[in-house]
């Protein structure tokens, strides 16, 4: 059976989830998005069966090809896209619950007239680059106070909260800094009069200390469905 024991490592992972919390004692509710990229439809199955209903895609057409063999179940899930968006394909966020990854100015515009021609604005997390990696996009923090009150103007877009990403093998005090420093950018946003309460951050080998410093969200896949192909 694809991804046996499943439902023993969601268990295990929310108990961890929990503990993390606890240690942390921002008080927060986590919610976990399985990451399905590069397994096939049958993990967004298996996820479903194990209780999830949140499910992240880093590429839009990958999450396209595999809604149709779920389709029994799409409209029930929440899809996240968590990775790079193409401006040419701000048309297919109506696929989707949440964008992740607003981060830059050019596709808040883009989002921002997509939200407006479909008379619903779209949620969105703004994806912030605390650390400055060359390798990532998203808002540094010294823009971050001007472009919340840019963003205000943006009634095709609700901006929910903001998501990042730390370095990959980065020590716990790194992974730290990156977190603390997107929480700081939550509160920009936040007192720049958006609804933003979620931090989405943390993946397979760093959501228990994302958690502590307060995620509202984790992206796993590795630890749920094992190595990705």
């Amino acid at each position: 059976m694809p991804f046996s024991g499943l439902d023993d490592r969601v268990a295990e992972i929310r108990g961890r989830i929990d503990q993390a919390a606890a240690r942390g004692g921002h008080g927060q509710a986590v919610r976990l998005i399985a990451v399905t990229k590069t397994h096939g439809a049958d993990a967004v199955d298996a996820a479903w069966d194990a209780g999830l209903r949140d499910v992240g895609e880093n590429k839009v057409q990958e999450a396209l090809d595999k809604q149709p063999l779920v389709a029994a179940r799409a409209s029930a899930m929440r899809w996240h896209l968590i990775g790079h968006l193409q401006r040419n394909k701000v048309k297919q966020l109506r696929h989707f619950a949440l964008l992740h990854s607003l981060d830059r100015a050019q596709l808040a515009d883009a989002v921002h007239e997509f939200g407006v021609a479909r008379g619903t604005p779209m949620d969105v997390l703004v994806q912030v680059n605390i650390v400055g990696e060359t390798t990532k996009g998203g808002y540094e923090p010294s823009m971050l106070e001007a472009e919340a009150e840019r963003l205000r103007g943006l009634h095709g877009l609700r901006v929910m909260g903001v998501m990042t990403m730390a370095p990959f093998e980065a020590d716990e005090a790194t992974l730290r800094q990156v977190f603390r420093g997107a929480r700081a950018a939550r509160e920009v946003l936040a007192k720049a009069g958006h609804p933003a309460t979620e931090l989405s951050m943390g993946m397979s080998g760093d959501f228990e200390i994302a958690v502590e410093e307060g995620a509202t969200m984790v992206r796993v896949g590795t630890v749920l469905f094992g190595a990705r192909a």
